[in-house]
């Protein structure tokens, strides 16, 4: 019958197409990548990086930033200063994984290595155009507590440029913007690579 659609082809047709997508994009890397090992040089988070791991994610950092610097072939990302291409083996230790695939702001994924200042990273989340005139980041001022006196034993005070002080005010880190700032921290992927995988798995062999 003209304009009849066999279902029974269409179905079968449908699981053909589920199947080989499922075999090309997950079961091939998983096989391929399993036992790829975490470089020497790459530790595991500690407890407070991992914490400022969920505060990146909380914040929506992962939708203006990506962490997947790209092979001088396809764009300079290593002469924008964000490193050498990545690899499987530099997210080891990442569950989820913050690839990102917006770059509304700079790739992230050496900035412990760009910037390692802690005083740096908690004010510009607190006023990004404070460090980076013209920034489109948005202000996160909610991750710390401003009042009048002196700071208490052991609190992280905030220190401004003079444009953006606020006399007899002083603005204290809350534990989330610490520990976020030691997750950036420790985003530094600058060591020695393996080129092949291959060589990425003669460790485990």
């Amino acid at each position: 019958m003209a304009g009849h659609i066999d279902e029974k082809k269409l179905f079968t047709g449908a699981l053909v197409i589920i199947a080989f997508a499922t075999l090309a994009l997950v079961v091939m890397p998983y096989v391929q990548l399993k036992n790829v090992q975490a470089p020497a040089e790459l530790k595991p988070y500690t407890d407070q990086q991992a914490h400022g791991r969920k505060v990146y994610m909380s914040m929506g950092c992962v939708y203006c930033h990506s962490q997947q610097p790209r092979d001088a072939k396809y764009a300079p990302d290593d002469k924008r200063g964000w490193g050498r291409a990545s690899t499987a083996a530099d997210y080891a230790y990442d569950t989820v994984h913050l690839l990102g695939t917006m770059r509304t702001g700079p790739d992230l994924l050496n900035i412990g290595a760009r910037q390692p200042s802690q005083d740096w990273h908690l004010g510009h989340l607190y006023q990004p155009r404070a460090f980076m005139p013209g920034s489109i980041m948005p202000a996160y001022p909610f991750m710390f507590v401003e009042r009048k006196g002196p700071a208490k034993e052991g609190e992280v005070v905030l220190n401004l440029p003079p444009a953006y002080a606020k006399p007899g005010i002083t603005i204290v880190a809350t534990r989330d913007a610490l520990d976020l700032v030691e997750y950036l921290k420790s985003l530094d992927r600058t060591y020695p690579i393996k080129k092949t995988i291959e060589q990425s798995l003669e460790k485990a062999k």
